[in-house]
């Protein structure tokens, strides 16, 4: 199962999120679940980079199966808003696979 956890600040900011796991819904390669939430995940990332011109922080595991990525702490206040709302369509996207295929992915919330 893909776990996705969205990392906020107490007045709702979106900070980072991290996914880990493998959705294990298809063959290795054809997995379909795993293919949607990391075209959505690295979407937002690659336009996070792009549009707000910035660098997040990023991890990532060696067997594709983990990706952590934090926003940089020193933002303009126009720079975070581009990056708040490519995360909230992000999580938008995410959700609308958890509410399909739920039996492979999960998002929680801090």
């Amino acid at each position: 199962m893909i776990e996705v956890i969205i990392e906020r600040q107490p007045n709702g900011i979106i900070e980072g999120f991290q996914m880990s796991g493998h959705a294990n819904s298809g063959p290795y390669g054809h997995d379909l679940v795993c293919a949607a939430a990391s075209a959505v995940s690295f979407g937002a990332v690659n336009s996070i980079i792009s549009i707000c011109e910035c660098d997040p922080h990023i991890e990532q595991g060696d067997d594709g199966g983990y990706l952590k990525v934090l926003l940089p702490s020193d933002l303009t206040e126009g720079q975070l808003d581009k990056a708040q709302t490519l995360l909230e369509s992000m999580i938008i996207s995410l959700e609308t696979i958890e509410r399909d295929y739920g039996q492979y992915i999960h998002i929680s919330k801090t």
